[in-house]
């Protein structure tokens, strides 16, 4: 369908097919790695494992852990996760429960060194069964006197309040405990690598006298974890994060402040300013904004008039990136997305833009019959299954870009084309 058309509607009425919420199985866009939605970047179960020094629990049907052996290639976790697969028995009868703090003990027996934590992870079988993880993380715990986690890989509740990248974000920051605060101490929460080097963010809260910002994706002991509660304030750069810095506000007393991931400098610079009158203090942003601009109007005359088609598997939003390039003079002439209630808003002002840009959803079977239209990049890896000839940027990376400093890197990526 065009933007326009989309752009008609409301969220509530959005055709069928393009709604995850209208289907039993959420058919991601990750399924196009031909894999499961937690194997690829980071699913729940790496996500678990962003606690420094700690282990996982894989507690599943085989299905489930083959796609997780694939991490134990990479050397960062060769050591980190166990597995205790079920059979048709343990499901029927729910056995396996009580193996869990066996397999825990069995665990440390082969690790050289204690870990920190261990990362509980169970999947829709025992969602269906309606395990009480809490209690068994607590036999874990107290048995192996380690604290036990609960990650819950619950494919079934991507459309409830509380999904699973929401959900392991909450069990990753649970083992947090009460402590001094530093008013010079800050935390940045949303992602579990961090942000690029050179993103302006670290200079602009330095310029205020903040001293320490920790991300989690920058721990590497468990000690470092455990002062991120002496945070004076955490700032949330993703929506999946906000539950979690919730759940600090109310147990450790961590108010949070909460900022998007954008592309259009204006945006951007909106942002900042708010940012700095929450903070008290005024965020020189400018020459970071200046250096933003150049990038884009670089880009512009050794490039001209660029029509680009945008993925969704990709660190952004694709409607607002899509928006990004039409405000600064490019063609968007398809995007791949998941419609939801808060990019709509980027939606509607998309079509008054650009009315005919093609919007299709990855989430149907009926894409193995796209039939590709040219354009001259694309920004996105699913792009790059639709047009495998055409050059482009999967900009889906580990680091993650934000604010000024992810606009000029986007635009240096598509100049190296």
């Amino acid at each position: 369908m065009t933007t326009k058309e989309l752009a008609e509607l409301t969220p509530a009425t959005l055709p069928s097919e393009m709604k995850s919420s209208d289907h039993l199985i959420y058919s991601s866009p990750a399924t196009l790695y031909f894999n499961s939605p937690g194997a690829k970047g980071f699913g729940v179960k790496r996500a678990g494992l962003a606690v420094p020094e700690s282990v996982m629990l894989l507690v599943s049907p085989g299905c489930c852990g083959r796609n997780t052996s694939l991490f134990r290639s990479m050397p960062e976790y060769r050591d980190r996760f166990f597995f205790q697969l079920l059979d048709d028995t343990d499901i029927v009868t729910g056995r396996h429960l009580t193996k869990i703090p066996e397999a825990a003990e069995e665990m440390l027996k082969v690790l050289d060194k204690k870990p920190s934590a261990i990362m509980i992870c169970i999947t829709c079988v025992d969602a269906l069964l309606g395990t009480d993880m809490e209690r068994v993380c607590k036999k874990v715990t107290e048995r192996t006197g380690i604290p036990a986690v609960a990650c819950y890989m619950y494919a079934l509740t991507r459309e409830k309040r509380l999904p699973p990248m929401a959900a392991v974000r909450t069990s990753v920051y649970s083992l947090l405990e009460k402590a001094d605060k530093v008013p010079q101490d800050m935390n940045i929460m949303g992602y579990f690598s961090p942000l690029f080097d050179s993103c302006e963010l670290y200079p602009l809260m330095k310029s205020i006298g903040i001293k320490n910002i920790r991300e989690i994706g920058r721990l590497k002991t468990f000690d470092e974890y455990k002062e991120m509660s002496r945070a004076n304030f955490n700032l949330v750069l993703n929506p999946e994060a906000r539950a979690a810095a919730q759940s600090l506000q109310d147990r450790l007393g961590i108010p949070f402040i909460e900022l998007l991931r954008l592309y259009r400098t204006d945006k951007i610079h909106n942002q900042y300013r708010l940012l700095g009158e929450a903070l008290g203090s005024g965020l020189d942003d400018g020459p970071y904004y200046e250096k933003a601009r150049r990038a884009i109007e670089g880009f512009k005359e050794s490039r001209g008039a660029v029509t680009f088609a945008v993925g969704e598997i990709q660190n952004g939003d694709p409607i607002e990136m899509a928006l990004m390039l039409v405000e600064e003079g490019f063609k968007v002439k398809e995007l791949f997305a998941t419609i939801g209630e808060l990019n709509f808003r980027f939606l509607k002002r998309l079509a008054e833009l650009s009315p005919d840009t093609l919007v299709y959803s990855n989430l149907s079977p009926t894409m193995m019959y796209y039939e590709e239209e040219p354009v001259d990049m694309y920004i996105g890896s699913d792009c790059s299954y639709y047009h495998p000839a055409t050059p482009g940027i999967e900009w889906c990376d580990d680091e993650q870009p934000f604010g000024y400093d992810g606009v000029i890197k986007l635009f240096e990526r598509l100049e190296e084309l």
